[in-house]
């Protein structure tokens, strides 16, 4: 049986994509008005209940300030808009835009040395078995797009280790960022997927219940991808 996904996407979400896409790609710019609601509906041939949907969805995500009786102005998305946007920025006008590669890496190491450090101190050997077994299965791989899912695999079981709810979720949100840009990202991955011996080595020192050492061994292992990207970048772009 062939089924294929049902799209559900609604003139409402048509508009509010456009809409981002615009505020993000700075055609327009914070602290210009939107046109009124009558004008957009009327350009974008639909109705106003359609364009008020699409702007108070913009307001939720920090993009637009929404006045009653007055006009709806821009704002500037690095200093109001959320995590929720990060997906969107990664890939503009179809192609990668590097600072944003470069800050999610960066990010990246600076999320992973605290979530090591408070595996080891809050677990530690009640997950030897279950991180040792993602070592060994991401040692197996040999596919960039599998290396990077199992270290993701690697990665999952130390936030959870960590037992905090806020670091949670800002893995859940820099993965969701992450994962549509791995083909792209494959050739600067893949010589820290490759280093198994520095996922044995964080693995063991959480184990041990070592916070600091854990926190130097995910600082060894994860800050190597931001270094080799930029590498990368000065060769492309020097």
């Amino acid at each position: 049986m062939a089924l294929r996904r049902i799209d559900r996407r609604t003139v409402a979400d048509t508009v509010f994509e456009q809409l981002v896409a615009e505020v993000l790609d700075g055609d327009l710019a914070p602290g210009s008005a939107l046109p009124a609601e009558r004008q957009l509906a009327e350009t974008l041939g639909v109705s106003r209940p359609t364009v008020r949907e699409a702007l108070q969805r913009l307001s939720h995500a920090g993009l637009v300030e929404v006045r009653q009786g007055g006009a709806t102005t821009v704002r500037d998305f690095r200093r109001y808009a959320g995590l929720d946007m990060l997906p969107r920025l990664i890939v503009r006008k179809g192609r990668l835009d590097t600072a944003v590669i470069r800050s999610l890496l960066e990010t990246r190491s600076t999320m992973g040395r605290e979530v090591a450090a408070q595996a080891a101190d809050h677990t530690g050997s009640r997950i030897a078995g279950e991180l040792r077994e993602a070592v060994e299965s991401l040692a197996r791989e040999q596919d960039p797009i599998a290396q990077q899912r199992a270290a993701l695999r690697f990665w999952e079981i130390l936030v959870d280790a960590a037992d905090s709810v806020v670091l949670r979720l800002l893995f859940n949100d820099l993965r969701t960022a992450y994962e549509p840009a791995m083909a792209a990202l494959a050739a600067v991955m893949a010589a820290e997927a490759t280093r198994i011996d520095r996922y044995r080595t964080l693995a063991e020192a959480v184990i041990d219940g070592d916070p600091a050492t854990a926190r130097q061994s995910a600082d060894d292992l994860l800050s190597g991808a931001a270094t080799e990207f930029v590498r990368r970048m000065r060769e492309v772009q020097p």
